[in-house]
C-alpha cells in the first residue's frame, strides 16, 4: 500500500514538473500595447540593458513590395538576417500574412498585414538615471541622459526615456514638445495631454521658444558673441548634415534649409572651450554643424571632427576617451555624468531562442558597446510666460 501511494506521488510530482516546464516554454508576444516595466532593465558593465523579448512587429505590404515571394520580401527589404532564417522563420509560422501561416512561396498582395514574431534584443544605453527636474499637472520636465533616444524609434523601444519614464517613474502618457537627439543630454519637456503639447508645439513653430545649450568645443572660441547664418543640408542615407555656403559667382542655388545660430564663449582653457548655444532654428545637428563650421567642433564629436582635429585632440577626442583621459578629475556632483549608483551586477539568465540572430550575446550584433554621449547638453527653453532649465553637467567646467 505505501509503495503505490509513494509510486502516485512520484507522478503527481512528475506532472508538476511538466506543466512547470510547458509554462516556460509557453511564448508570451508583447506589441507596442505592453508597457515597459522595472523588472525588463539589467544594468551591467555600466550599461542599461533591456532583457530580450518576444515582439509582433506588424508591417502591411507596400505597392512596391506585391507580387514577390513572402521570403524574398525579406530578404530583400529586411537585409538584417540571412535568407536561411527568413525560410525557416515563414515554415514555423514566425512570418504570418493576415494572421494565418503561408508557404515560402507565396505571393504577397498590396495591404496585406504581414506579422513578423520574434525574439526582440534592444541596444544598451548608458546606465543614467532619467532625473524629474519639475512636475506640474500638465508639464513634466527631466534631465534626459545622453545615449537614450527621447521615444521609441528603430532598434529601441522600451530603451528610451519614454519607457524609463513610465516603468520607473509611473508617468504615462508623456507627450515630448520638442526633439534632442539620442546622443543630446539635458533639458526635455513632456505635456501630460495631447493639448498641452499641441500648444508648446504652436508657440515653437511660431518662432516665440528661446533654446539654449551648452557644448564643449575645440580650441578657443571668439570671446564676442559669433551668429552662424549657413543653410544646414541632412543626408538621410549618410545620417549627417553639412553646411552649405551659397557661391556669389554663380547662380547655382544653395542646398538645404535656411539656418542660424548665436554662440557666446562662456570659458576656455586655452585647448577647449565652454559655449553658450542659442539656435534661432531647429535643423537637424545644426549646432553641431555650425560650431564645425565655425572652426571649433565639438570635442568629442567623431561624426564631425575631421583628421586635422583627431590628430590635434588631446587624448584622442572620440567620447569615452575623452571622458577618460579629459576628465578623471572631474567630481560627479551633478548625478548626471556619472553612471548609475548601486548598478546591479545581474548575473540573471534571460531565455535564448534558438531561432534568433542575436541570442545568445544581451543586445544586438553590430552594436558599438564603448559608445558614449555628446558633449552638448540642452539647459534652457523659455516661451511667453514660462521657462524651464537644467542644471549644467559636470564637463561643462573646465579644470
Amino acid at each position: 500500500m505505501k509503495r503505490k501511494k509513494r509510486e502516485e506521488e512520484e507522478e503527481e510530482e512528475e506532472e508538476e514538473e511538466e506543466e512547470e516546464k510547458k509554462k516556460k516554454m509557453e511564448i508570451v508576444w508583447q506589441t507596442p500595447a505592453n508597457p515597459p516595466e522595472k523588472h525588463d532593465y539589467i544594468f551591467r558593465n555600466g550599461r542599461r540593458h533591456v532583457r530580450p523579448y518576444y515582439f509582433e512587429f506588424i508591417a502591411h505590404v507596400k505597392i512596391r513590395w506585391a507580387g514577390k515571394t513572402i521570403v524574398d520580401l525579406f530578404a530583400e527589404e529586411f537585409k538584417g538576417r540571412p535568407y536561411e532564417y527568413y525560410v525557416s522563420a515563414v515554415k514555423c509560422g514566425r512570418i504570418q500574412v493576415d494572421g494565418e501561416m503561408v508557404p515560402v512561396s507565396y505571393i504577397v498582395k498590396s495591404s496585406q498585414k504581414i506579422s513578423h514574431f520574434l525574439h526582440r534584443h534592444e541596444p544598451p544605453v548608458l546606465a543614467l538615471d532619467v532625473k524629474v527636474l519639475h512636475k506640474e499637472p500638465d508639464v513634466v520636465t527631466v534631465w534626459k541622459p545622453a545615449s537614450a533616444p527621447v521615444h521609441p524609434c528603430g532598434q529601441y523601444r522600451k530603451n528610451t526615456v519614454v519607457g524609463i519614464l513610465q516603468a520607473e517613474h509611473d508617468l504615462a502618457p508623456v507627450f515630448p514638445v520638442h526633439r534632442l537627439d539620442r546622443l543630446v543630454s539635458g533639458l526635455l519637456i513632456l505635456a501630460r495631454n495631447a493639448s498641452k503639447a499641441d500648444s508648446f508645439r504652436q508657440q515653437i513653430e511660431a518662432g516665440k521658444v528661446q533654446k539654449q545649450y551648452v557644448a564643449r568645443v575645440i580650441g578657443v572660441f571668439p570671446e564676442h558673441e559669433k551668429v552662424v547664418d549657413v543653410n544646414i543640408n541632412y543626408n538621410a542615407r549618410e545620417g549627417r548634415s553639412t553646411a552649405e555656403v551659397g557661391d556669389s559667382c554663380c547662380d547655382t542655388p544653395v542646398k538645404g534649409k535656411a539656418a542660424s545660430t548665436k554662440f557666446t564663449r562662456i570659458a576656455t582653457n586655452g585647448i577647449q572651450s565652454i559655449v553658450l548655444c542659442e539656435p534661432v532654428t531647429g535643423r537637424t545637428h545644426q549646432i553641431r554643424v555650425h560650431l564645425q563650421y565655425a572652426g571649433h567642433p565639438i570635442a568629442n564629436d567623431t561624426l564631425y571632427l575631421s583628421k586635422e582635429f583627431v590628430d590635434r585632440s588631446t587624448e584622442g577626442t572620440t567620447a569615452d576617451r575623452a571622458a577618460a583621459g579629459l576628465d578623471r578629475s572631474l567630481s560627479p556632483s551633478s548625478g548626471q555624468d556619472f553612471l548609475r549608483q548601486n548598478e546591479e551586477s545581474s548575473t540573471e539568465d534571460f531565455c535564448i531562442d534558438p531561432m534568433c540572430t542575436n541570442c545568445p550575446n544581451l543586445g544586438p550584433k553590430g552594436y558599438d558597446g564603448d559608445e558614449e554621449g555628446l558633449w552638448l547638453h540642452c539647459v534652457r527653453y523659455s516661451g511667453p510666460g514660462w521657462a524651464y532649465e537644467c542644471p549644467y553637467p559636470d564637463w561643462a567646467t573646465l579644470c
